[in-house]
């Protein structure tokens, strides 16, 4: 059985590291997958497994690649299709009409959707976020990363609780006792020095880094301590 992965790039980011993990794991498990994408650039592509199929729709922008992806889902008629984030999953719901395929799609939201509303500026930002409350639900399944992401978008979507559901994040448990058996070349996390705060998160409003650097400021006044931002 063919499984389509939809999502605009690989460039860096959670979701995107969510999504190669599940398309690895699939492929290993004897699915065929697609993994297919508005554009094929970014940082994990090196990270998707041989078995993987990489399929580039060469749209740039997400919006750009529905009929792409029409034509795609016309030829191979996978038997599901899982998208993620809401541009993607409103480009995966159009796009399933417009090619009249019986695929199942789920979409996914790795987020908080209100939280992402409310950062986006101008007409033509917002605009995806009007349709997600008209497409989800003719989505066969809609999940999210927590059981909070869940109520946030059942309320936002005007869906009941019940059709969102949650799953948890997967994990390469593997690759990451491998990454944490490589040495540390870092001085502050040498023997002897001052404690070490950790933040990782990619470098947007919805993060809110700045709430953190004003605390750690205040902290930096009781006692010596570090902080270490990863982007």
């Amino acid at each position: 059985m063919r499984i389509t992965i939809f999502l605009p790039t690989l460039n860096g980011g959670g979701a995107e590291r969510v999504i190669v993990t599940l398309a690895n794991a699939f492929a290993a498990r004897g699915f065929q997958v697609d993994l297919v994408l508005a554009t094929a650039k970014g940082p994990y592509l090196k990270d998707v497994s041989a078995a993987v199929r990489v399929v580039d729709l060469q749209a740039g922008r997400v919006i750009k690649a529905l009929f792409p992806l029409v034509r795609y889902l016309r030829r191979e008629r996978p038997v599901a299709m899982l998208s993620a984030m809401g541009h993607a999953n409103v480009v995966a719901l159009l796009a399933r009409k417009l090619a009249r395929v019986p695929a199942r799609v789920v979409v996914s939201e790795h987020g908080f959707i209100s939280g992402e509303y409310a950062l986006a500026r101008g007409v033509a930002a917002r605009f995806n976020f009007w349709l997600i409350p008209l497409l989800y639900r003719g989505a066969d399944g809609v999940c999210t990363v927590s059981q909070a992401a869940a109520q946030d978008l059942a309320t936002f979507a005007n869906l009941p609780l019940q059709r969102v559901q949650a799953i948890y994040n997967p994990f390469d448990l593997s690759r990451i006792a491998q990454l944490a058996a490589e040495p540390l070349c870092n001085p502050w996390l040498e023997p002897g020095q001052p404690p070490l705060l950790l933040a990782m998160g990619r470098m947007n409003e919805a993060k809110d880094f700045p709430v953190l650097i004003r605390a750690f400021a205040r902290l930096r006044q009781q006692r010596a301590v570090r902080l270490m931002i990863l982007g």
